[in-house]
């Protein structure tokens, strides 16, 4: 029975990278489908959120079934519990990337500002990285890997507020843009939001691996001891 569970766990964990990975891939068509203005990719993406949607039940309904069946205790508790709060995060993340599609799926031959949307590009592409690296650190439970990738929050903090700039002060200039041009900072803040949830995650890693909730990037720590 313990080797049935076991393969249980691992399985559970399979399927929360799998999830990753279809958030990972909403993620990067969101972003491709606004930058190349193609509304049939961005149609894909808001269809396709029912999967990851479904996904995430699935996760907890296993999640349940296994601390209901199993009766787990320490570490294995922990890790199922924290399987749960992560894939949580995930499903945020696919609702970022639905609300990027919309945007595209609302625009209608509004003028364009090509810099702006390579920034974005440019920023989709870092963002969606950090994405795959955290799912990697999280089923290696790679507490140093996780504290890397937190601290590029900054770094994509700051690429969400030069756009920002960037596109108000382009809107000042020509007024033309104003229509658009919103919707390229609502794209910059979702993908701002999608690396905060990374940072989630790589707080569920150090959680994972300690017993401690640590907010990563505040340096403010508070111990848990529910679950050690």
């Amino acid at each position: 029975m313990r080797r049935a569970f076991e393969e249980e766990l691992n399985q559970l964990h399979e399927q929360f990278y799998q999830m990753g990975l279809m958030v990972s891939e909403s993620i990067y068509q969101s972003v491709k489908g606004f930058t190349a203005h193609d509304k049939e990719m961005a149609e894909k993406v808001v269809n396709n959120d029912h999967h990851i949607n479904e996904q995430q039940v699935m996760i907890e309904t296993k999640s349940i079934e296994l601390i209901a069946l199993q009766q787990p205790v320490t570490s294995n508790l922990r890790r199922i519990i924290t399987i749960m709060k992560a894939c949580a995060d995930l499903e945020r993340m696919g609702d970022h990337a639905v609300n990027v599609a919309k945007a595209t799926i609302r625009v209608k031959g509004n003028k364009k500002d090509l810099a702006i949307e390579n920034d974005l590009a440019v920023m989709a592409e870092k963002v969606k990285k950090l994405v795959e690296r955290s799912l990697t650190a999280f089923i290696e439970t790679d507490v140093e890997e996780a504290k890397r990738i937190a601290l590029k929050d900054d770094e994509i903090d700051q690429m969400a507020f030069d756009i920002h700039k960037h596109t108000l002060d382009e809107m000042k200039n020509d007024p033309e843009l104003v229509l658009g041009a919103t919707n390229y900072i609502l794209v910059a803040g979702n993908l701002e939001r999608i690396s905060d949830y990374v940072t989630n995650l790589c707080e569920w890693i150090i959680y994972l691996e300690s017993g401690k909730i640590t907010e990563l990037n505040t340096h403010n720590t508070l111990d848990n001891t529910s679950f050690k």
